[in-house]
């Protein structure tokens, strides 16, 4: 039998379980004691517990019924006019069961066309005595105003380093993982307080490997570059040794295999540990800022990263 992927065998049941966010989890739970919720708005980035908080919602206010009186979309999927017209509406339609309302959560809101948006409005005002909404989202702004202002807005932030990794501990403990010394705390740098993707990333370290979990084994199958390999190439370009600079951007991009677009990503956050005045700093990350811009439009990688690093040579 297949084991089940570790962001569901560990998902929170109820509110108290979830991992930060104290402040929303408090409020969250003022509604379930009072049995009342507003249509609610989720806003923030991936992996820090909005799906989850909306499950837990649901179990602690429906009990073992909870699935029956819940409705979960992704909006990315099914961003268009129609699914609001019959998928949600046919299901907001229907009496709850059991229950004073049902919930629909809808998933990457921010993806629904404009039109989707509207019609989702009058979907909430026509069934709001048997249907709550809830919408999740990355960027509030996306979401038009009308919604916005029927909803109770909730903002999940990045999930704190300690509270990630006290989490991964319980988890590797229950899975008998046996883990190196700073492990874990790569696997939560990497995952930028993405609590999915750590779960994730532990997974396949753990299945992959019947041996210890070791920084190079999690860099290896994530396909990045350890911060002093960054660091080391960016002091070579500073320093204009660009021999050294090509050797380390050709053991990076093809014996590590990192894309050109996720070792840009990684200069720009290593610029800012460089020990070199702000103005200089600066300089290099306007550089890099067109540099990515480059990327993302389809150039080769290879040669735009060499024209960036001889770019930081003359800065």
């Amino acid at each position: 039998m297949f084991e089940k992927i570790w962001i569901e065998k560990y998902r929170p049941k109820k509110l108290n379980e979830m991992v930060g966010q104290e402040e929303i989890r408090e409020r969250l739970s003022g509604f379930i004691n009072s049995k009342s919720l507003p249509h609610c708005l989720f806003a923030g980035p991936a992996g820090t517990g909005k799906t989850t908080a909306a499950l837990c919602m649901a179990n602690e206010l429906f009990g073992q019924k909870w699935k029956a009186n819940f409705l979960e979309l992704n909006a990315s999927d099914e961003r268009g006019i129609d699914t609001i017209r019959t998928k949600v509406k046919d299901f907001a339609r229907t009496m709850p069961i059991n229950a004073d309302f049902k919930i629909i959560y809808l998933d990457e809101a921010d993806a629904l066309t404009r039109d989707a948006q509207q019609a989702l409005r009058r979907t909430m005002e026509s069934y709001s005595s048997v249907c709550r909404f809830i919408l999740a989202c990355n960027y509030s702004s996306k979401i038009i105003l009308p919604i916005q202002s029927r909803c109770a807005i909730f903002r999940f932030s990045r999930l704190d380093k300690e509270n990630i990794k006290s989490y991964l501990e319980k988890v590797a403990k229950a899975e008998k993982i046996k883990l190196e010394n700073g492990a874990l705390e790569v696997i939560i740098d990497i995952s930028e307080g993405d609590i999915r993707k750590c779960l994730n990333m532990l997974q396949t370290a753990a299945v992959s490997t019947q041996s210890k979990i070791t920084k190079d084994y999690i860099l290896q199958i994530s396909h990045r570059a350890e911060s002093k390999d960054v660091r080391d190439l960016l002091n070579y370009a500073l320093g204009g040794e660009i021999k050294k600079v090509r050797k380390k951007l050709y053991k990076l991009l093809f014996d590590y295999g990192i894309s050109g677009e996720d070792l840009i990503k990684q200069i720009h956050k290593e610029i800012y540990n460089l020990d070199i005045d702000d103005e200089k700093k600066v300089k290099l990350l306007i550089k890099t800022g067109e540099y990515e811009f480059r990327l993302t439009e389809g150039s080769n990688e290879v040669i735009q990263l060499e024209a960036l690093l001889a770019q930081f040579s003359v800065i």
